[in-house]
C-alpha cells in the first residue's frame, strides 16, 4: 500500500524521474501469428498502422536466443522482481520458447503468456516443466462465433483441448482467458463465460473494444504527429455501428448477477448504459484518467528496440537491448519526456483515449 502511494506521488510529482522498477517486461518474441482476427491489424493484413508495425514491423522473425537469455540476465541483476510477459505476437509458434522458460526459471524470473491456444495441447508440458507462472488466454466467444471471429474452424475446439491438456499436468495452473467484446459476440458472452464454469479458472475477463478512429488520430496528429504519430487501429472490419448497445449492456448485467467459481472482470468497468454508449460513440472522450501502464511496462521486439508500455502504444523507440542495458533504457531520456508529457496533459493523449492502459 505504501509502495503504491508513494509510486503515484512519483508519477505525479516527478513523472521525469521515475524511481521504481517496472513490473513487466513485455516481449515481442515474433512476427507472425496463425489465425486472422477480424478485430486486430495483424489478422487483417492492416499493415500500416502503429499496432501493427509494433507487432510485425521487425527483423528478424524470431527473437534470438541469445538475445532473450540477455534480456532475463539484465531482470535478474536489475530488475529481479519484474514478471517477463510472452504477449506477442504468438508466443507459442516461438521456437525458443521451451529453452528461454528454463533459462528464465534457473533465474527466478516469473513468466506469463499470453496466447490464442491453436498450438496450446502441443505445449502444454513445455509451459508447465518451463516454470509458467500464468498462463492468459484469448478467446472470443463460443465455438461458432470465435471460429468465425479467428477465421479459423477449429481454433476453439483446439483451445479448449489445450486448457484440458495443461490441467492434466497441472491441475493448479493458473489460467485466466480474456475476452474482446466485438459486433460479433454480442449476445453470446453469457453463454461464453458459462461454458467455463466447470473450468478452474483463475478469471474471464471482458475487455472493450480497443481502437483508434480516423478522426481521433487526426485531431491527435495535429498537436502530436512530431512527437508520438498516431494511427487509425484495429478498425479495418469493425463497424462501430453495428454494435447492439443496449443487448450488451443487458448482457453485462445478467453475467454480473451470475455466480462464477472463478472471477469476472470487464476492462473497463462501465457503470451506466450512457457511459456505455459514450465508450464507443463517443470516442475521442477521455475514459480513464492516466496511463497506467508508462509507468510499469516496456516491450521488447523481436530486434532489441523497445518501445513503451506494449504493442498499443505510440511507436517510440526508447534504445535497443543489443546496445545498452535495461535499465538504460528504463531510466531513457525519450522514455522520461513520455511521461512527462503524459502527466502534463491530463495523463493521456487524445489517441490514448481507447487504449486498454488507460482503465
Amino acid at each position: 500500500m505504501i509502495d503504491n502511494f508513494l509510486k503515484k506521488i512519483n508519477q505525479k510529482v516527478l513523472p521525469k524521474n521515475y524511481f521504481f522498477s517496472p513490473e513487466w517486461i513485455v516481449l515481442g518474441v515474433n512476427n507472425v501469428c496463425n489465425l486472422h482476427c477480424k478485430m486486430c491489424d495483424v489478422g487483417t493484413k492492416t499493415l500500416e498502422t502503429n499496432f501493427a508495425q509494433n507487432l510485425i514491423g521487425t527483423q528478424p522473425l524470431n527473437m534470438p536466443l541469445d538475445l532473450i537469455k540477455k534480456i532475463i540476465d539484465q531482470m535478474a541483476l536489475y530488475y529481479p522482481k519484474s514478471k517477463l510477459g510472452y504477449a506477442f505476437t504468438e508466443p507459442l509458434v516461438y521456437p525458443y520458447l521451451h529453452e528461454s522458460l528454463e533459462y528464465a526459471k534457473s533465474k527466478n524470473i516469473k513468466t506469463s503468456i499470453t496466447t490464442n491456444a491453436l498450438t496450446l495441447k502441443q505445449n502444454a508440458s513445455k509451459l508447465v516443466t518451463g516454470g509458467l507462472s500464468d498462463l492468459f488466454i484469448s478467446l472470443d466467444g463460443p465455438e461458432k462465433i470465435h471460429n468465425l471471429i479467428r477465421g479459423h474452424a477449429k481454433s476453439f475446439q483446439k483451445a479448449v483441448e489445450g486448457i484440458e491438456e495443461i490441467l492434466k499436468i497441472n491441475p493448479k495452473q493458473s489460467i485466466s482467458v480474456f475476452c474482446v467484446i466485438t459486433e460479433w459476440n454480442i449476445g453470446y458472452l453469457k453463454e461464453f463465460a458459462t461454458y467455463f464454469k466447470g473450468f478452474p479458472l483463475k478469471q474471464i475477463g471482458f475487455m472493450h473494444t480497443n481502437f483508434t478512429t480516423q478522426s481521433v488520430a487526426d485531431t491527435h496528429n495535429l498537436i502530436w504527429r512530431t512527437k508520438y504519430k498516431a494511427t487509425a487501429s484495429n478498425v479495418e472490419e469493425i463497424n462501430i455501428d453495428n454494435y447492439n448497445l443496449d443487448l450488451l449492456w443487458n448482457e453485462i448485467n445478467e453475467i454480473k448477477k451470475e455466480k462464477f467459481n472463478f472471477q469476472i472482470s470487464f476492462s473497463p468497468e462501465i457503470d451506466s448504459k450512457t457511459k456505455l454508449d459514450e465508450f464507443y460513440l463517443k470516442s475521442e472522450k477521455k475514459i480513464g484518467k492516466v496511463c497506467n501502464d508508462v509507468f510499469s511496462n516496456i516491450m521488447i521486439k523481436s530486434d532489441g528496440s523497445v518501445i513503451p508500455s506494449h504493442g498499443r502504444c505510440y511507436n517510440l523507440n526508447l534504445g535497443n537491448l543489443n546496445t545498452e542495458t535495461l535499465k538504460q533504457i528504463w531510466n531513457s531520456n525519450v522514455l522520461n519526456n513520455f511521461r512527462d508529457d503524459l502527466i502534463n496533459n491530463g495523463g493521456q493523449l487524445p489517441a490514448c483515449s481507447r487504449c486498454c492502459s488507460a482503465f
